[in-house]
């Protein structure tokens, strides 16, 4: 950016160009004459010049003298490109350089002669040709016919010293002030440069073309990516694009004046932007990944980036796997990559998944230690007991672990036989060894139910194994309804007993119609001797509270189930 005044000629070479005081430049131009003696250059004369030759650096022209005149090929736009030997062009002369050769100065306007031309070209916009006469106060004295202030800022320079090299040149402007009553004109070189270099660069927008290949140089790195010059437009070269695995600064792959080759991804002539891309000049390495990695197939990479739900690990610049956290262990749930892995750690894991037309590959890492459920069928049958801490309390039951990344679920209902428990907090405590017995396996869904009841001896347990059917005991009746009671046989040992109704003492001899005589002396006998037959006695009614004898009718030690009657 141009600096937008010009300081006195008493600054330092190096000091930027600050604003000019508010003064007018007529009054400007007044202090300049009075305080300076104007030396005439001599008007450049305007002629047609012909080339005649050309080397590397310059273009040699007749003009009609003796000696040739000589114009360096950077005076033509595009290095001289399309200039030939006999191509005219209206020049001036300024002097002779040291090899004797006139130097010249290449019009591209006809330089104002009078104030009606510089009013006709004010009024148009269109440029005029001056020459720098002096530094003055804010800025510089230029002669385009008349006398013309051009102010710092539109010098088109950066600071002091390059506007003293001016004084001499024959330069391009346009006026953008013109009172001719007060003989007060300003002109504008900066617009001018401004002009050309939106001119050439829309010139050059023009000529580029997405999907070619061109070359620069890195002009500035930013945290988005890299500007590269093209001959000067720049180019965006983002981050994204500068190779296929991920780069984290631009400073790791390119430097400040590295000469590259980019491809162009896209050009807007409207706002003026190119998007360039330097990896797309390699191979996609996805284009390979399908025939490179099959699932099943065990691989190293380095973890590269960790999120919530996994961890990415590139395989190869510019392909990436997934290790989802539910596929990082066996052992144990895992809440968070980072309690297993760190960016850069370099890993193992197996190909669970290939996609290629989504660019996705799915990792496993506890696939790479073994699955221990495999052998659980065999290690932990139906039936089998088992001892284990338990590792976490839920309302529904306990975890128990059986081994390395093996669990299995003792159900509330399981924990006890003696008591009814709410809730697994009551009776157990996390880290606390228990025994159980595996009642159910399903290695499908990695579940394994598990029962501590089954292998605590129980007094029912105990109970029934220690009598059997039509053994007489004793009971007491705690509940009753008129056709069946139940009777506590123990503590915690209960049993149903059927009530029916009372049959008579003495069954009649239904075959003969009489009665059995040696029955009833039998009887009679009994009573005489101490009273009635057990058998013939009626029995008492059942009543709340009372303890009795009863007989085993039926016992069933599997179910655990006992049936009595009266004795």
């Amino acid at each position: 950016m141009m600096p937008d005044e010009i300081i006195p000629n008493a600054a330092p070479e190096s000091e930027a160009l600050p604003e000019s005081p508010a003064e007018s430049f007529s009054e400007l131009l007044a202090e300049f004459e009075h305080t300076h003696t104007h030396k005439s250059e001599g008007d450049a004369k305007q002629m047609e010049g012909t080339v005649v030759s050309m080397d590397a650096e310059s273009v040699y022209l007749d003009i009609g003298y003796k000696t040739e005149g000589v114009l360096l090929r950077s005076a033509f736009s595009r290095d001289a490109e399309g200039v030939t030997p006999g191509s005219k062009f209206a020049i001036s002369v300024k002097g002779r350089n040291p090899e004797g050769y006139y130097e010249l100065s290449l019009l591209r306007v006809a330089q104002a002669t009078d104030w009606g031309s510089l009013e006709e070209a004010f009024a148009q916009k269109t440029a005029v040709v001056g020459t720098v006469t002096g530094v003055v106060k804010g800025g510089l004295s230029v002669d385009v016919g008349v006398r013309a202030f051009m102010p710092a800022s539109r010098s088109g320079v950066r600071d002091a010293a390059e506007m003293g090299k001016l004084v001499g040149q024959q330069i391009t402007c346009r006026i953008i002030k013109l009172d001719t009553t007060e003989e007060d004109v300003v002109v504008d070189r900066r617009v001018i440069a401004e002009e050309e270099a939106s001119t050439l660069q829309q010139s050059r927008l023009s000529g580029l073309r997405v999907g070619e290949t061109v070359s620069g140089q890195v002009r500035s790195l930013a945290s988005y990516g890299a500007f590269v010059d093209l001959d000067g437009i720049d180019g965006l070269l983002h981050i994204g694009d500068m190779a296929w695995s991920r780069v984290k600064s631009a400073e790791d792959v390119l430097t400040v004046g590295q000469q590259v080759e980019v491809k162009i991804l896209s050009v807007d002539a409207e706002t003026k932007r190119i998007s360039l891309g330097l990896k797309q000049l390699q191979p996609e390495p996805w284009e390979a990944a399908a025939d490179k990695y099959v699932t099943g197939q065990r691989i190293t990479g380095t973890v590269v980036r960790l999120m919530d739900f996994g961890a990415f690990v590139e395989l190869e610049p510019g392909v990436e796997g997934l290790i989802h956290v539910s596929e990082m262990s066996w052992v144990k749930k895992v809440r968070k990559p980072s309690d297993l892995l760190k960016e850069g750690e370099t890993v193992e894991a197996v190909i669970l998944s290939v996609s290629p037309a989504e660019r996705r590959i799915s990792l496993g890492l506890k696939q790479t230690l073994g699955d221990p459920w495999s052998e659980v069928p065999q290690r932990f049958p139906v039936g089998s007991a088992i001892e284990g801490p338990v590792i976490s309390l839920m309302k529904f039951g306990a975890f128990v672990q059986l081994a390395e990344g093996v669990e299995g679920l003792v159900h509330v209902s399981e924990i006890s036989a003696e008591r009814h428990i709410q809730h697994p907090q009551d009776v157990l405590r996390v880290g606390e060894m228990v025994k159980a017995q595996v009642v159910g396996l399903d290695a499908e869904k990695r579940q394994i139910k598990l029962s501590m009841k089954q292998l605590v001896p129980t007094s029912r347990r105990e109970y029934l194994e220690e009598h059997k059917e039509g053994d007489v005991v004793s009971g007491r009746v705690v509940e009753q309804t008129p056709e069946s009671a139940v009777i506590e046989l123990g503590e915690g040992i209960r049993a149903a007993c059927l009530i029916v109704a009372d049959t008579a003492v003495v069954a009649e001899n239904k075959s003969s119609g009489g009665v059995d005589l040696s029955s009833l002396t039998s009887m009679l006998s009994a009573r005489w001797k101490g009273g009635a037959t057990a058998s013939a006695r009626k029995p008492e009614p059942l009543g709340m509270g009372q303890i009795r004898s009863f007989r085993i009718a039926k016992l069933d030690r599997e179910t655990e189930t006992i049936e009595l009657e009266l004795a």
